[in-house]
């Protein structure tokens, strides 16, 4: 049987998800739905009891190892859309339609049909024929990632645009700046992030510069310090700030960074969760 892990963002609450090739069909973890829906303290337990006052529920579960908190994989409930429906009419909940209408956007936004494209970089090895370090190779992440859903997708802006009162590299300087930032050295952790900081301050794409650049600098610090970054150990509004302060003050991303950073560069897990956080941090509040 052929599965792909995911993790989905509902209010800030991770979901686990399994893609079930051979029924081509999303399986969520029941007890990140029975806490999505009902904030329990200690959603294992609540899981438990629900699932022992109604029998149908263990009828309508299967069981896979899934990954936790710990990094550890223990036998995990998963249900369908079905199994999802029956559950969301046992727990009486303020959150209810809107959890229903996140459900339904689950691989029709343009978010998560992007999302797919980055899980392909992977899964169909694409990502080792990009090139390292440089402009062109941020291009192709971001062509690869957008292709089909933004017309701009892999072209370097000719617009001025900006975030919240902060105004990034200005269009008519901008293939200057991207050449610099291509000379800039990478044979340390602290310079491999100041090129990162360079690169999101140049911001070169109208939209999906911070999910192309997140690949394109774990790219980077995979080939030349033989690490790449565990995204989900990076909190999104610890990041954020930091990004926010890093034009005058880059130390606190070095910092995340620095703490996240793993060996595991081939292991598929890390990749996927690195995509799903990266997305996640894009997610607005």
């Amino acid at each position: 049987m052929v599965i792909k892990t995911s993790i989905r963002f509902f209010d800030d609450i991770p979901v686990r998800a399994v893609w079930i090739e051979e029924e081509s069909a999303w399986f969520f973890a029941a007890v990140d739905i029975a806490f999505a829906l009902s904030e329990s303290k200690n959603p294992r337990s609540f899981w438990f009891a629900l699932k022992k006052r109604n029998l149908e529920l263990s009828t309508i579960c299967r069981q896979l190892k899934l990954p936790a908190k710990d990094g550890k994989k223990y036998l995990t409930d998963i249900i369908d859309d079905s199994g999802i429906n029956t559950v969301i009419a046992l727990i009486p909940s303020k959150k209810t339609e809107i959890f229903k209408k996140w459900l339904s956007g689950i691989g029709s936004s343009l978010d998560e049909k992007s999302k797919q494209k980055a899980y392909s970089l992977y899964e169909d090895g694409l990502i080792d024929t990009i090139e390292v370090g440089t402009t062109k190779g941020l291009q192709q992440i971001h062509s690869y990632l957008f292709g089909g859903l933004y017309d701009f997708a892999g072209k370097i802006r000719t617009k001025n645009i900006s975030k919240s009162g902060f105004m990034f590299a200005n269009a008519r300087f901008l293939d200057e700046v991207l050449k610099k930032i291509e000379q800039m050295p990478e044979d340390s952790v602290e310079n491999i992030v100041d090129k990162y900081i360079e690169m999101n301050l140049a911001h070169p794409f109208m939209e999906g510069n911070g999910r192309s650049t997140r690949i394109w600098l774990d790219l980077i610090f995979k080939k030349n310090l033989g690490v790449c970054v565990d995204w989900s150990l990076i909190d999104k509004k610890e990041y954020l700030s930091a990004m926010e302060r890093s034009p005058l003050d880059g130390r606190d991303i070095l910092r995340l960074i620095s703490c996240a950073l793993t060996d595991q560069i081939n292991d598929r897990e890390i990749f996927m969760k690195g995509i799903d956080y990266s997305y996640y941090y894009e997610e607005s509040e």
